[in-house]
């Protein structure tokens, strides 16, 4: 890997699920390869999961972590060939390369807009940024793509399969009073697409994703009929792909709830958190003995250390 952009950074889905979890049994395999070396985490979005898991990865690899708040700071210019003369006091080009000569590795996390869904699916701030960084960035959640979570939901999917070849997994919407981005969903289904599992969508109609990614899928707008002998449930709000950004609905009937999980295979019911208890998901589920969501949380340590370690390794596995 050059770069962890997306699914198709990784040569090697199986293997960088498998180095995940040999690294959450195991120590580092060779510190050396990280020791004394930096990582910079870039934020223009507020965080807790992806904030704290990746700078204690890194930490846990020997390295030194700085944190900034980038969405706090001045603006900075994405677009080439711009003259900067109103609100933008930083090119990324700039700004790339001289981050590049402090540390060995940069982590980046920056939402949509939810009103520009062209602008959003360029995803120029990244782009832009491994276009002119000399180091590895690590999307830490993008317009689009969170790579980093859909690695822990396939580690957490792979430790709850019980030697099961062959799942059935649901990925769900769920009710949410806030217009929320696509990314979590989309790189879910493009990481479940990498695996034999069996995936249904199912959301109301006129929440359908982007075609690209759910490819191979089945849709199912009736929920109750999707959950059906499934082995994982997976809820996650997503806002409209068209009319782009929108809600469209905040039917409670799509919340999760015991009911729905009896018709299914004793499920393990997954979220990545944060979560809206009683909007989204009951407490009944929430609270259940099959909720994976703690286990869930707790191996982004891992995948972050793996994708870590293995980009400055220069490892090609993954």
């Amino acid at each position: 890997m050059k770069h962890f952009y997306s699914v198709d950074s990784v040569s090697n889905v199986g293997a960088l699920v498998s180095d995940a979890l040999a690294m959450k049994r195991h120590s580092v395999p060779h510190p050396h390869h990280t020791q004394g070396k930096s990582m910079l985490l870039l934020f223009f979005n507020p965080s807790l999961r992806t904030r704290l898991s990746t700078q204690l990865a890194a930490q846990q690899l020997g390295m030194h972590t700085i944190c900034m708040n980038a969405g706090e700071g001045w603006k900075w210019e994405i677009e080439s060939g711009v003259i900067m003369n109103m609100d933008k006091a930083e090119h990324i080009k700039d700004a790339a390369k001289v981050i590049s000569q402090y540390v060995d590795i940069v982590g980046i996390r920056s939402f949509p807009g939810l009103t520009d869904r062209e602008e959003d699916y360029r995803d120029e701030l990244m782009q832009e940024f491994m276009t002119h960084a000399e180091i590895p960035v690590v999307n830490m959640e993008s317009s689009i793509y969170h790579p980093l979570q859909s690695l822990t939901d396939l580690i957490t999917i792979e430790e709850a399969r019980a030697d099961r070849a062959k799942l059935k997994v649901v990925l769900s919407w769920a009710p949410h009073p806030k217009a929320l981005p696509q990314a979590v969903s989309n790189s879910f289904l493009q990481w479940m697409a990498k695996t034999n599992h069996e995936v249904t969508v199912t959301h109301p109609h006129g929440y359908e994703l982007k075609e690209e990614f759910t490819q191979g899928t089945t849709i199912e707008y009736d929920q109750m009929k999707a959950f059906e002998g499934a082995d994982i449930i997976y809820t996650k709000n997503w806002s409209a792909y068209e009319p782009y950004g929108q809600i469209l609905t905040e039917d409670q009937h799509w919340m999760v709830n015991k009911k729905k999980m009896a018709v299914t295979n004793e499920a393990k019911f997954m979220h990545c958190l944060p979560v809206r208890r009683n909007v989204v998901v009951t407490d009944g589920v929430m609270n259940g003995p099959n909720a994976l969501i703690y286990q869930q949380a707790g191996n982004r340590l891992h995948a972050a250390k793996t994708v870590i370690y293995n980009l400055l390794n220069q490892k090609n596995n993954g």
